[in-house]
């Protein structure tokens, strides 16, 4: 609120705006999210109205999500464990932060994916990346399944024309502002390079704060990113498209699907194909990510039950895990032990989803082509 109040007294060049927790550091969607509840709260001295409206806004994202869950065939009884957990109380009721609007704008834009609305997809993705840019884990897979939506490369790209054209209306005030900057608005709301606290981190605390600060250790992770992300493209997130990367490549890119094979490829982009896909790529990133604060498991808790059944491994499964992994996250400060177990679920829901999705090709072809007679 101390920022907003710099915001509200018209200053605009970000590397000014400063507060209590130190220089505002996300995007300008953030600041219009917290400025509205500065008018609403009178500055956030009215905490009950800020409560309330982070209450309306923890059920909105659980009917979304329930949303998503119901038009991936879902099973009803893994929607329980997405009212349970402690610590997302916690972060939407107690600690307010903007990882929660953040987290509802990306599950409206994953829903929409799954409805095959891709500008609506493309405008909530850009919004939600407008409060934090964490939601950039997603982008790999949703650019992927744009383009199998539509069959070409063309209309991926005019929809990440849509998305940067948005940022920038967003940021405008900030860059193109009399005391506006460019150059502090980029470097301070995407800033990649930001150092990070060892004593803070709920998943690598276990490695050693030696380790934790090299980068051998930053870099080793980013490779790890990318290596998954192509692996699990290769094995699975291809397989609607029925070939290799190369051939992908060459069929979307350099000229767009025939009208034969856009049917063949969306009878497979269904919506549970499109939010397995979504969640794993998020997922992965947060294995890899340098660090992992409590507020960011709002980014993950909405999608372990269904990336858990995803594994085909049973209740027993699903619910062990979830529990192990709620523990660790509610361990305050982290332990070695704790962060070992986070980082280890996060592992153990990557290799099930991988697992259970290795014959997920006919049942998900005799999905797809059941919602595509629905459409017809």
């Amino acid at each position: 609120m101390e920022q907003v109040a710099q915001y509200r007294a018209g200053e605009r060049d970000y590397r000014n705006i400063k507060g209590g927790t130190g220089p505002l550091v996300y995007p300008a969607g953030h600041v219009y999210i917290f400025n509205w509840l500065y008018s609403l709260t009178d500055g956030g001295v009215r905490r009950e109205r800020v409560q309330a409206i982070f209450w309306l806004t923890y059920m909105v994202t659980l009917w979304i999500t329930m949303l998503c869950y119901r038009t991936a065939k879902a099973p009803p009884w893994i929607l329980g464990l997405l009212v349970l957990s402690k610590r997302l109380h916690s972060i939407y009721l107690l600690r307010f932060f903007n990882d929660c609007f953040c987290t509802l704008l990306i599950l409206i834009s994953l829903l929409c994916a799954q409805k095959r609305q891709s500008t609506l997809s493309a405008i909530f993705y850009s919004l939600s990346v407008s409060v934090k840019m964490s939601s950039l884990l997603y982008l790999p897979a949703l650019g992927l399944v744009f383009i199998l939506n539509d069959g070409s490369s063309e209309k991926a790209i005019r929809l990440a024309l849509l998305m940067l054209q948005l940022q920038v209306i967003l940021a405008l005030p900030f860059i193109a502002s009399e005391n506006g900057s460019l150059v502090g608005y980029v470097g301070r709301a995407f800033e990649f390079s930001r150092a990070f606290l060892w004593r803070w981190t709920v998943n690598w605390r276990f490695v050693g704060e030696a380790v934790f600060t090299s980068s051998l250790f930053k870099y080793g992770l980013l490779g790890l990113h990318a290596s998954l992300l192509l692996f699990f493209l290769v094995t699975r997130w291809l397989r609607p498209a029925g070939r290799g990367v190369i051939e992908f490549i060459k069929s979307p890119v350099i000229r767009a699907m025939s009208t034969d094979e856009q049917t063949q490829v969306a009878q497979r982009v269904d919506g549970r194909y499109v939010l397995t896909t979504l969640f794993t790529c998020n997922l992965i990133g947060m294995l890899c990510a340098r660090s992992l604060h409590y507020q960011f498991y709002s980014w993950m808790a909405w999608t372990t039950p269904f990336l858990l059944w995803r594994s085909g491994w049973g209740p027993i499964f699903v619910v062990l895990v979830w529990v192990v992994q709620e523990y660790a996250w509610n361990v305050y400060p982290s332990t070695r032990a704790s962060s070992a177990l986070a980082v280890g679920a996060i592992l153990v829901q990557i290799a099930g989803v991988w697992w259970g999705t290795r014959d997920a090709d006919h049942d998900d072809h005799e999905q797809g082509e059941v919602e595509a007679r629905k459409r017809q």
